[in-house]
């Protein structure tokens, strides 16, 4: 393809995907990410709120940075087993976990939806909440009586479910992609108006049991998170990628005149055993979402046992959950990692905790973090039972809570050359004994009239939200500049940036699933 230059500044290679070097995964070398090593020159911050998950936007700083994880709802699990589906029909172990299913905020019926595996394998039901704690089982007409959504004859192992806010086809809002209990099988998609009635499924490509899918808006690209495996010497998971402008025929990788598949994701060098285990991680699965101005990843990390010792014991695998973020939709920064989800010994979600598709729903102040946690049946015979009494919980972080850059006493943090669309600079900060400010830049480093830390307005207090002023101009006498910001703290902590159009701050960013705040996918 042609150099395509992102909404950022960054530039793709003409060959894409890229095609990764045998000896970077058969070595489990961390795969560089361009954009960090060679970012651009300058950088449009135009779409969303700037996080500072990593080094992208900083030229210069002497503040430090701090990852920050999701505390779980004390009140877990907020969805278990109590149906005759859930509870397995005498068929399958009791299960009512989303898996990588979905949870969107409908923003016509202002409720958050829910598809969730009802028995584990069983099949795909459906729940609604007003406050996204409480859920709700509404009876529906494609099997009377019940909540289920999954047409007959389908078992569901692997799947994913995504809110299409861009189709023209009012037949096609909602996207689901599904894998079938499999070692390797090719999978089904399938489309529905409503996420309740769904067309007859379509033979996909080839892949692995626990494949999933997204969808990348920076791009207009439907994306396939496949399992894929490699020898070296012994069977090791990772993930192939493929993507495509249209749905279905995404879906079609492998077939001739359709997409291809390249390996994508490895755990590498960088992971580490879990200390209780002492067994070589791996990766089980990886969901992304657009969320403000980044794609937002969760790499499903298995630690160990084996099945076959998780059969005898009768207890789950250990799967944690660790934050990914990449600004060009393939290669992924994990600077840290420490699980931001991860199992409790003895509780509901003792192991094979996995993410949503979607990630998290999204609100003016927080970010909710759905979770499927399983409890197994310790001590039984039945090579299921670790799979016996899985659930759903939730876990909530800040509002773009993921980094801060902190300044413990004082503090700069210097961005590279920017260009931006708005009239007025909002941040994400801390500062309830401390305060910050900021100077804007000409691209030599001259600060511009009226722009000054002495024409700066302090703000103090903690926000997800607040405007940065100067005592005369406003932002727009700037535009068309290209320009640096000079954050200025004292005891603060710094999460996010970003300009707007708009008085109130919305950023025009994504928002994962959704939530109240919000009119659709973007905050506008």
């Amino acid at each position: 393809m042609a150099e395509t230059i992102l909404y950022n500044g960054i530039r793709l290679p003409e060959i894409w995907p890229p095609q990764i070097p045998q000896e970077i995964y058969t070595n489990r070398q961390c795969l560089p990410v361009p954009y960090l090593e060679n970012p651009p020159e300058i950088i449009s911050s135009g779409i969303g709120r700037e996080l500072f998950v990593d080094d992208f936007l900083i030229e210069e700083t002497n503040c430090s940075r701090t990852f920050h994880y999701p505390e779980k709802y004390e009140n877990n699990p907020v969805l278990k087993p109590e149906t005759p589906l859930e509870k397995g029909d005498g068929k399958y172990p009791a299960c009512a976990c989303p898996k990588s299913g979905g949870v969107w905020y409908d923003y016509e019926k202002n409720i958050y939806r829910m598809w969730y595996e009802a028995g584990f394998l069983g099949c795909i039901c459906y729940a609604e909440s007003q406050d996204g704690i409480h859920w709700e089982r509404p009876e529906l007409d494609v099997f009377p009586g019940t909540n289920r959504v999954l047409p007959c004859g389908l078992r569901s192992d692997s799947w994913t479910v995504v809110h299409d806010y861009y189709t023209e086809d009012p037949q096609q809002r909602f996207k689901l992609f599904l894998m079938e209990p499999c070692w390797m099988a090719r999978g089904m998609v399938m489309t529905s108006p409503d996420g309740i009635h769904w067309s007859s499924p379509a033979a996909t490509g080839y892949a692995g049991d626990r494949s999933t899918m997204f969808y990348n808006p920076f791009r207009k690209k439907w994306c396939f998170s496949l399992r894929s495996y490699i020898h070296i010497p012994h069977l090791f998971r990772m993930r192939d990628y493929t993507e495509g402008d249209d749905f279905l025929t995404a879906s079609q990788w492998g077939f001739e005149h359709e997409s291809k598949t390249v390996h994508w994701a490895w755990v590498d060098e960088d992971d580490q055993a879990a200390p209780e285990l002492g067994i070589a991680p791996q990766l089980y699965n990886l969901d992304a979402v657009p969320y403000e101005s980044i794609m937002l990843g969760m790499y499903q990390i298995h630690f160990g046992p084996s099945n076959e010792d998780c059969e005898k014991s009768g207890l789950p695998k250990i799967t944690g959950l660790e934050f990914a973020y990449s600004r060009d939709g393939f290669h992924w920064s994990r600077p840290d990692r420490k699980c931001a989800i991860y199992p409790e010994k003895d509780k509901w979600d003792r192991g094979y905790v996995q993410s949503l598709g979607n990630i998290c729903t999204v609100s003016d102040d927080k970010l909710t973090f759905y979770f499927t946690g399983f409890y197994g049946n310790p001590g039984s015979d039945d090579k299921m039972a670790m799979y016996e009494q899985g659930a759903t919980g939730a876990a909530f972080l800040r509002r773009d809570g993921f980094a801060s850059m902190d300044a413990r006493e004082y503090g700069e943090l210097l961005t590279r050359k920017l260009t931006f669309t708005g009239k007025h600079l909002f941040i994400n900060a801390s500062a309830p004994d401390g305060s910050i400010k900021a100077e804007i830049l000409d691209e030599n480093g001259n600060i511009f009239d009226g722009f000054s830390a002495k024409e700066s307005i302090p703000v103090s207090g903690d926000h997800t939200k607040v405007e940065l002023k100067w005592q005369k101009n406003t932002l727009a006498a700037l535009a068309d500049r290209i320009i640096r910001i000079r954050f200025i703290m004292h005891k603060a902590s710094l999460y996010s940036f970003w300009t707007s159009m708009d008085a109130r701050g919305a950023s025009g960013g994504f928002v994962a699933g959704g939530g109240p705040d919000y009119k659709g996918p973007q905050d506008i």
